[in-house]
């Protein structure tokens, strides 16, 4: 059990009301909101708990009212059928909550009944999108641009439905005249065609886009699938990064032919280097089957010629969650889909892979898992692991295991109430790199009792021992500590935990320093070296929050911490909260001010030498990596600069100071680094293009990397991107507070727009 648990301010609704994105946020379903938890590995967190960043998707408060026809139209057909002497008409509009979403007499129809999240890199900060789909039936999707508010970008009901009446609600030209809106079945297949079901994101594509000069450049985009009730799908194209209705590509409408549909997940395959994708579409009634999805203009994709039937007996087990898993079959070499289905209390599977005799279907069921029907489905699609539960608190693991032909599934019990005591779960999820799952919960029967009031819960459990997190980062093909923040979340645990480094991982990390060229396990050297650090410090003996009486005012340029309280005031926050976050950001001589604090607080004088000696010894080799990483990006600057700027060009990057900085270390010899500044140099035939002052018109020097200070004293933080002086009030910082960067600017050519779009170099976080 991880904690904390977090309590919920409304009930769980909707089906399968808990996901968990790529970027490490996990979205709840609930009867008033979404609530979003980021889960966070904070270096700057002396506790142990899982650090977690809450914020919440409001409701509309309006209800959603599909478009069927003119308004006023619809208002006489209502009070038609309202008013109807035949009771199938008049029963059948009352109760069905799509015609009257408001409710009236009834109870209104708050909440969410789905949230699905896009792929990594899709939102203007590279982050993940949200979609979410109302209980009346409302379908929008949220960004979170700056961290603390959710912004709807647009509304696809109702732009959906604005294509339906310019279309006439006809699906293409060739279809028969629709009826009069006055008939209460075409009033019935007007909403049915664009009340959606599911809606599932794809991976991203790339697509190819012409300019005005005839020459054509790619484009990534993401399509989105919208399952409708009479069983259309609605594949939108978003050209990314998504920003509202402008990014719109285009909207296909596809006819899937099954009736009754209740879930929907894309089918994407790679095989030889060609990538083909579909739609899987489950139905109520039972039935499985792959629906051909044609990718216009989409670089390297392919498409089925006709729909592939996974499982096609009526036998009336509703399908209710589908995932595809990627694989790589050892037997037969190639890579491969598997494809699992809650149905009822069983798990139905399908195995398909290309070979040369075409497309091969193995498919059966895992019976015998549950004794209650399946409330929630997930899967760890780095290894295949499937997870089910059912509401009395079982959890199965199902690890599927390939055979010549086929494949079976080991599957095992996880039971909850051993974890958390006696509960009802709602929903599960598993993070992106399978450390942790996620479930809601509420008490469960005592004594025979159920309980009076229902509290729910988001509560965590570990999926993986810290031996396992350490070496799937150090063997990560990610390379990226930002995408992996489960896993570092359970190496931080056990640093903070034991006050060390385990020596196995020690050895190992610095046999890929020396090994690999990649500066990502410098960044994990880092992580490790700032969380060893945390760990020695001393818990405050007051509470932070808590505002200081006494009246200490000082010059910003008389200030010990003088690096970093440009930031602090950034945030707002008072000298007294900003002397805690100085402490933690573990930089330079921040972490010097802290432990000479901490030490001061000791009470015990026998071992403060030994704790001074490692402090300092920690501190000296933080302050080495950062200057590594600092140097690494330093090179990929210049690089830029030597790639895009002519000899005379005057660039707004400090090029001359950089080149000076990199140079001033007689310890720092870097062949590389020595040659092309000597190209750069050589480029720049003597002009310097110094940085000045906006407020005096000073030479700002390059000689520290966070900050330039002019000869007048003026104090502007450096961007550590393109290590540009910030001179403006309005700057961006990384996820974890560990940089400052500035926002780009039209004038700015593409090549340091590229360059601002990067992550940090120390955390690898994006920035905000």
């Amino acid at each position: 059990r991880a904690e904390p648990a977090v309590r919920l301010q409304h009930g769980a609704s909707g089906l399968e009301p808990l996901a968990w994105s790529e970027d490490h946020r996990v979205s709840v379903s609930t009867a008033r909101s979404i609530a979003v938890l980021e889960q966070l590995s904070d270096v700057h967190s002396g506790g142990q708990d899982m650090v977690i960043h809450r914020t919440a998707v409001p409701a509309p408060g309006a209800a959603c009212m599909l478009k069927v026809g003119p308004k006023k139209e619809v208002a006489e057909c209502k009070e038609k059928f309202a008013s109807s002497v035949d009771p199938t008409v008049s029963q059948t509009f009352m109760l069905d909550r799509v015609f009257n979403p408001e409710g009236k007499s009834l109870t209104p129809m708050r909440g969410f009944k789905y949230s699905s999240w896009s792929p990594l890199g899709c939102d203007a900060n590279g982050r993940c999108l949200l979609a979410a789909l109302t209980m009346d039936n409302r379908l929008t999707i949220h960004a979170n641009l700056n961290r603390l508010q959710w912004v709807q970008l647009v509304d696809l009901t109702e732009l959906y439905g604005e294509r339906l009446f310019e279309a006439s609600y006809k699906l293409c030209k060739a279809d028969t005249p629709c009826g009069e809106l006055g008939d209460f079945p075409e009033f019935q297949r007007r909403h049915s065609m664009q009340t959606p079901v599911r809606m599932e994101w794809s991976g991203i594509c790339t697509t190819q886009q012409v300019k005005h000069n005839n020459e054509c450049r790619d484009v990534g985009s993401v399509l989105l699938a919208v399952l409708f009730e009479n069983g259309n799908i609605a594949v939108w194209q978003f050209q990314l990064p998504f920003l509202g209705k402008e990014s719109i590509t285009s909207c296909n409408t596809i006819e899937s032919g099954i009736s009754s549909p209740s879930v929907l997940s894309w089918w994407e395959y790679e095989h030889n280097n060609r990538k083909m994708s579909g739609l899987i579409v489950g139905s109520a009634y039972g039935p499985v089957k792959i629906i051909p999805v044609n990718l216009k203009a989409v670089k390297g994709y392919f498409t089925l010629r006709q729909p592939v039937v996974l499982w096609q007996e009526m036998d009336q087990l509703p399908v209710h969650s589908i995932k595809c898993i990627p694989l790589y079959h050892p037997y037969q070499k190639c890579s491969c889909s598997l494809v699992v289905a809650a149905r009822g209390p069983y798990v139905f599977w399908c195995l398909l892979l290309i070979s040369k005799a075409g497309l091969n279907v193995h498919n059966s069921h895992v019976t015998g898992l549950h004794s209650l029907p399946i409330v929630s489905m997930t899967a760890d699609k780095q290894n295949g692991t499937v997870y089910t539960c059912s509401s009395d608190g079982k959890v199965r693991q199902l690890i599927p295991i390939f055979t010549d032909v086929a494949l079976k599934f080991e599957h095992q019990l996880i039971k909850l109430s051993e974890v958390f005591g006696s509960v009802r779960t709602h929903g599960i999820a598993v993070s992106p790199c399978g450390a942790y799952l996620a479930v809601i919960t509420t008490e469960g029967m005592a004594n025979g009792l159920h309980p009076v009031n229902k509290n729910y819960q988001v509560q965590f459990v570990t999926l993986k021992t810290f031996e396992e997190a350490a070496a799937q980062l150090l063997e990560s093909s990610v390379q990226n500590l930002f995408r992996q923040v489960d896993l570092t979340d359970l190496v931080r645990w056990k640093i903070l935990k034991d006050k060390h480094i385990p020596q196995f991982l020690q050895e190992a990390l610095d046999k890929k320093i020396e090994t690999c060229g990649s500066t990502y396990f410098w960044r994990f050297k880092l992580f490790l070296l700032r969380i060893l650090y945390q760990s020695m410090q001393k818990a405050p003996s007051e509470v932070t929050w808590r505002p200081s009486h006494e009246d200490a005012k000082i010059l910003i340029s008389d200030s010990p911490g003088m690096g970093s309280t440009e930031d602090d005031q950034e945030e707002g926050t008072s000298k007294q909260a900003s002397k805690q976050s100085l402490g933690d950001t573990g930089k330079g001589g921040d972490i010097d001010d802290t432990a000479e604090d901490s030490l001061h607080q000791s009470s015990d004088t026998g071992g403060r030498e030994p704790m001074v000696e490692k402090l300092l010894e920690i501190q000296a080799q933080i302050e080495a990596v950062e200057m590594h990483l600092t140097r690494e990006h330093m090179k990929r600057v210049l690089g830029e600069v030597y790639l895009h700027t002519w000899i005379t060009e005057n660039t707004s990057i400090p090029t001359r100071g950089v080149c000076d900085f990199l140079m001033s270390d007689d310890g720092y010899d870097d062949r590389t680094a020595r040659v092309l500044i000597g190209h750069i140099l050589k480029k720049m035939n003597k002009q310097t293009f110094p940085e000045h002052c906006s407020l005096c018109k000073e030479i700002l020097p390059f000689t520290d990397r966070k900050q330039a200070v002019c000869s007048n004293g003026h104090i502007w933080l450096r961007c550590f991107l393109t290590y540009q002086s910030c001179q403006s009030l309005v700057y961006r910082r990384c996820l974890l507070h560990d940089s400052i960067a500035r926002h780009p600017t039209p004038e700015d050519p593409e090549w340091i727009k590229r360059l601002l779009q990067g992550p940090c170099t120390f955390c690898d976080s994006p920035v905000f």
